[in-house]
């Protein structure tokens, strides 16, 4: 099984594939239309089956509620349509004018009329009470898959295996518009509940959203890897969800049109999605069998999305504090929203990994360095490469603006530094001294001097003006993998393979400080705005921040999934926020509470990761409800929990990390900070006075990855 993913809840079993589903209107059932015939009713308290209907002979391909929530209406491929009172489980209609398969179907707002789309090609008005045709539309020229009412009723749109969405007049039957981009059959239709927008699925894998009144196609989205089934938008109307042949749903932002988060867990295609009245639930059902239930309102505390599918080796802020941009191994650049986590653009054009990314002082410009030996500097705003700047022999290892942006530096594999104008493009300086690669460059707030650090263990001092190499410093035993000055320019930090972090003063040379506690190579450093803190990411699965004036360990972050690769401060210190990125591809924000007690919270995560709960154990755990039981147990864990919590909205998770001080030891004349010290644990608070004490031992991997994929679990649990 896969990992449980995040707000998921118990999904349900049936007994043949499913191929449709549709929520209540006051959001108490959920109705599921199966594969052999059959429909099934649950209701959402206790997730039970309530009623079942039995009448068709074949797929029943939709069903629907009429808007007062006492129908509903069926669809299927035995070429009849057939409605249900809800009350009394007894059929009330059977229409069976289409000469063909019925695959789409839609009430009208006000609950009198229905639309259906057929393999006939054509479109059917019906009248609800009597179950008389009242129009028959004729345009499209393949089967109708979908129909959807628009929001005032006055307008149906249809879709089809013409690769159109066909916009028609109720009052007349007449088609006053036809949407045309989709490059395959268009299976699903959809109106904004403002009606203003059409969103439309299709098997060229994509998702349209279009603007009704002119018939523009406003974005196109792209994710899925197959066919796309089945499209929705939420009740407020800001975002879309999809199910695709993929086995996946995608959150889209609308506005944007970027990802917002994934759903995974599904093993056959996922054919149907809708939205609870309320927005807080998302149900997909598959062709595996499941229906799965999602609880969407956690998104908006605390995201999940989808990540670089390679290693993310590099990542920066920008300057306004608004934007993430990342590097990875899968060769392409994201831009993210620091507030929401949402993929605003993925960059596109280098061919191998890419290792250094970083903004302009502005944050107008981009440069990129990668490993196929070449730097790029993109523009922001459109997302184009401006200018491709080659020179290097070997692997371009990382980038730096100059404070006043109009230089880039670049460092190398082949062990040289390089200075380029960012206007024409031209190399200004090369430097070199360092006698094997050089893994990091940094530009001195005052824009005079660059620091480097190198494969040769050393870290080197230039003089801009000069190209010439100021001072030598040693110390670190392995490759010094990052360079950081801090944000007054007086100290430097250092961060190396030999598992060490050290403090430089600048003028003098001299180490001020050692800081000790990483168990495996650092790989990346970074100054808070105001420099008073330094964050520290290592291949040991943690991140640490340091008091960066006394050297002290004031935080640890354990249990990543993953090596932590790289680390990022805001520029504002109000709220404090750093990013990290991992080998897995995972990008997550943080807030740091407090700068005393330094208390971190987790803000969003950008992951492909899931809760993996095969084989761990709940036996005697507390703090659980009989919903997280039963997801637990149908992932693979063991045992019988205590005291079950009963349900209620108010049992939510805020993920916190928080670290007592650790001991001081001495060595060297330089302080340095034992390993050691007390473990810091991730725990899950319940907002609820009853659930504070009660916490559980699962095993620390389960633990963290609850951050991930499972904030709405409500699960308590700490480590042993």
């Amino acid at each position: 099984m896969t990992g449980v993913q995040f707000g998921e809840l118990p999904y349900l079993s049936e007994n043949d594939a499913i191929r449709s589903c549709a929520y209540s209107p006051d959001g108490d059932s959920i109705v599921v239309g199966l594969w052999d015939g059959n429909i099934n009713v649950y209701s959402t308290s206790n997730r039970e089956k309530t009623l079942t209907l039995k009448s068709h002979s074949n797929v029943v391909m939709r069903v629907v509620y009429s808007p007062t929530g006492d129908k509903i209406a069926s669809a299927s491929f035995d070429k009849t349509i057939r409605l249900w009172d809800m009350d009394s489980g007894s059929q009330l209609h059977v229409l069976k004018d289409h000469a063909s398969a019925v695959l789409g179907l839609a009430y009208s707002p006000q609950g009198n009329m229905i639309a259906s789309g057929a393999g006939d090609m054509t479109v059917r008005l019906w009248d609800v009470f009597t179950g008389d045709c009242s129009k028959i539309l004729y345009g499209h020229t393949g089967y109708v898959y979908g129909v959807a009412y628009s929001p005032s009723g006055n307008q149906v749109a249809s879709c089809g295996d013409d690769h159109t969405i066909r916009l028609w007049s109720v009052a007349t039957g007449q088609c006053n518009g036809v949407l045309s981009g989709h490059g395959d059959n268009v299976w699903d239709v959809t109106y904004s509940p403002h009606g203003d927008q059409i969103a439309s699925a299709s098997a060229d894998k994509t998702i349209r959203l279009w603007n009704v009144e002119t018939g523009s196609c406003l974005h196109i989205l792209y994710g899925h890897t197959n066919f796309v089934y089945s499209v929705v938008y939420s009740p407020k109307g800001d975002q879309v969800v999809s199910g695709s042949k993929d086995m996946v749903a995608r959150f889209w932002d609308v506005e944007t049109g970027s990802c917002r988060h994934t759903l995974n867990g599904h093993r056959g295609a996922l054919v149907c999605v809708t939205y609870s009245p309320k927005g807080n639930k998302v149900v997909t059902g598959s062709f595996d069998k499941t229906l799965r239930l999602w609880d969407a309102s956690a998104g908006s505390s605390r995201l999940v999305t989808s990540g670089h599918s390679a290693a993310t080796e590099s990542i920066k802020c920008s300057p306004k504090g608004d934007l993430i941009v990342s590097g990875s191994g899968d060769n392409t650049i994201r831009l993210w929203g620091l507030e929401t986590g949402a993929c605003h653009r993925t960059l596109s054009g280098h061919t191998a990994t890419i290792f250094g990314v970083t903004f302009s002082p502005k944050g107008d410009w981009i440069a990129s360095g990668c490993g196929d030996n070449s730097v790029r500097l993109w523009k922001v705003e459109s997302g184009e490469c401006q200018n491709t700047l080659t020179g290097h022999t070997n692997w371009v290892l990382s980038v730096a603006f100059s404070p006043e942006g109009d230089m880039v530096a670049s460092a190398g594999e082949d062990k040289t530094v390089k200075l380029w104008n960012v206007a024409t493009g031209v190399c200004c300086k090369t430097l070199s001294g360092h006698t094997e690669g050089v893994k990091s460059v940094v530009y001195a707030p005052d824009s005079k001097q660059i620091a480097t650090g190198s494969m040769d263990h050393t870290v080197r001092f230039w003089d801009v003006d000069t190209g010439e190499c100021c001072k030598i410093l040693e110390g670190h035993t392995n490759w010094v993998r990052e360079v950081a000055y801090s944000p007054k320019g007086d100290q430097l930090a250092s961060a190396g393979s030999d598992k060490i972090v050290r403090l430089w003063n600048v003028q003098t040379g001299e180490c001020r400080l050692t800081l000790t506690g990483h168990t495996d190579e650092v790989r990346g450093i970074a100054y808070s705005a105001n420099g008073k803190l330094l964050a520290s990411v290592s291949a040991d699965k943690t991140v640490r921040l340091w008091d960066a004036s006394a050297g002290e360990c004031r935080a640890v972050v354990e249990n990543f999934p993953d090596e932590v690769f790289c680390v990022s401060w805001s520029k504002s210190s109000d709220p404090n926020y750093f990013v990290t990125g991992c080998k897995d591809g995972s990008i997550l924000k943080w807030q740091v509470l407090g700068e005393e007690q330094c208390r971190v919270q987790l803000q969003w995560s950008a992951s492909n990761g899931g809760l993996t709960v095969t084989g761990a154990s709940i036996q005697g755990a507390r703090g659980l409800t009989s919903l997280n039981k039963q997801l637990l147990l149908q992932r693979g864990a063991i045992g019988e929990p205590e005291n079950l919590l009963r349900e209620t909205s108010e049992n939510l998770i805020i993920m916190t990390a928080v670290v007592s001080k650790p001991k001081e030891t001495s060595e060297g004349g330089a302080e340095s900070f034992s390993s050691s010290s007390p473990r810091q644990t991730w725990k899950a608070s319940v907002v609820e006075s009853t659930a504070r004490t009660a916490r559980k031992a699962v095993t620390s991997r389960v633990a963290f990855m609850f951050i991930f994929g499972c904030l709405v679990l409500f699960l308590k649990v700490i480590a042993k």
